[in-house]
């Protein structure tokens, strides 16, 4: 099912500090530039009223949910509002679970081998590489020759289109995009550049 949403355009746009009365003006802004998987952290401002008016006002073809999910019984919140994505900045396999149990797609946060091989035990659908500053691209080649196959690699944390490539070449299949592409003070004509700049760097890397 992620892979669905990851074929043209394999970029995640982490919106933190995203508020509500903003969500589906930034929300058409991304998905004008191609991307189709968009996640609010909680620890923004009233999160859950985002999720809400992302998942009602963006395409179908979007995927849409919650990051920083740190407590199972907050997935059961994310799916109420209709989120069906949840992200973690750790590998708790208790959240993995229930997210797996309610249907929705679960990328949890790993920052060793060993974390990584126990949340796809518990049916992650990707590992989130976090923080990627921390885990340059030598890594994550070196942990592409172990890890399963068809494990999709999401490093997240400092990308930028110009790091891109490096870490695809050591095996990456997407990225989680921050501050470089959203901040709460960034106009939602920034965020189409940014989001643009994003989009036309992978599509030229591809292409290449």
């Amino acid at each position: 099912m992620l892979r669905d949403f990851m074929t043209g355009l394999p970029l995640v746009a982490i919106l933190r500090g995203l508020k509500p009365e903003n969500a589906e003006a930034v929300g058409n802004a991304l998905v004008e530039a191609g991307f189709r998987i968009i996640e609010v952290p909680l620890n923004s401002p009233e999160p859950f009223r985002s999720i809400e008016t992302l998942a009602k006002r963006m395409p179908k073809d979007v995927l849409v949910g919650a990051g920083t999910v740190l407590e199972p019984d907050l997935v059961n919140g994310v799916h109420d509002m209709g989120g069906k994505l949840i992200v973690m900045p750790h590998a708790d396999t208790d959240v993995i679970r229930r997210a797996k149990d309610l249907g929705l797609v679960c990328t949890p946060g790993v920052a060793t081998p060993t974390e990584a091989f126990a949340a796809l035990k518990a049916g992650a659908d990707a590992i989130k590489i976090f923080p990627a500053e921390a885990t340059p691209p030598a890594v994550v080649k070196a942990w592409r020759a172990v890890l399963p196959k068809d494990a999709i690699v999401i490093p997240v944390g400092g990308i930028k289109p110009d790091t891109m490539k490096s870490y695809v070449d050591a095996g990456a299949d997407g990225f989680g995009l921050g501050s470089a592409l959203f901040t709460p003070a960034m106009s939602v004509e920034e965020i189409r550049r940014n989001a643009d700049d994003f989009a036309k760097a992978w599509r030229v890397m591809r292409a290449g």
